[in-house]
């Protein structure tokens, strides 16, 4: 099996003495784990950190083993934000949610498309945080676990969506769900119009919708917890009172 792509380094580590063992997701053929020969050289550290974008050349003898990869670089990748802690905590979480939601080798060009819009408004230190949310809802989406924010499950009314139900994934409106707002998420407004604008405590609340559900529909499944890096990121965020 042999391809090439545009790709996104989600992981790697080291493997041997001098090789790498690498998770990219590809354009075209979804998440995949390589070898990467020389991985641990000082040349190609750069280039294996998560988020960096490459294009790859995959070549594996049998189709469903482990193959072989050479990556070349494009652009600066993370390198451009040396000096921005926060926007790496966001590539990282990013790259390890991606990593640990999608499955090996099933095509998945939403959620390239998704990491891609992501990182491309990184250096928009006002603008990421929104995207960054957006990006777990597209991934929800990709996976089959769409959240539906098109009208209130109760009413049907599209007017005054406040709130989404944590079992269905679907918006509920002010009145309807004002009785039961205890037990409902609260939808932030940008993510149902982009001229929704950011208030205090959106960023959190979209945290909690997104990390909600892909804790319950698609981690929970794996038996495995929410990654640790998204913790991170939400720790960081709150400390820069960005939530």
């Amino acid at each position: 099996m042999d391809f090439e792509d545009d790709a996104f380094v989600l992981a790697a580590r080291a493997h041997g003495e001098t090789g790498a063992i690498v998770e990219l997701l590809t354009e075209s053929h979804g998440r995949f784990v390589a070898h990467v020969a020389g991985g641990a050289s000082r040349r190609m550290k750069p280039i294996l950190q998560p988020g960096a974008r490459v294009i790859a050349r995959y070549r594996s003898r049998v189709e469903d083993q482990l193959g072989s990869a050479q990556l070349e670089a494009v652009g600066e990748g993370p390198a451009a934000f040396f000096d921005q802690p926060l926007a790496l905590a966001a590539l990282a979480a990013a790259a390890s949610v991606a990593a640990g939601a999608l499955p090996e080798r099933e095509a998945h060009s939403g959620a390239f498309q998704a990491f891609e819009a992501f990182t491309a408004v990184l250096p928009a230190p006002d603008i990421w945080p929104a995207v960054y949310v957006r990006f777990e809802a597209g991934l929800l989406q990709e996976l089959g676990f769409a959240l539906d924010l098109s009208r209130c499950a109760a009413t049907g009314t599209t007017d005054d969506l406040i709130y989404v139900s944590p079992k269905s994934g679907r918006a509920v409106s002010r009145a309807a769900g004002e009785p039961y707002a205890e037990r409902l998420l609260r939808l932030p407004p940008f993510l149902l119009s982009a001229q929704g604008g950011l208030r205090p405590g959106d960023i959190d609340d979209g945290m909690t919708l997104t990390g909600h559900f892909l804790e319950v529909f698609v981690f929970a499944a794996m038996n495995r917890p929410l990654p640790p890096a998204r913790v991170w990121l939400i720790d960081r965020l709150r400390e820069a009172e960005r939530l």
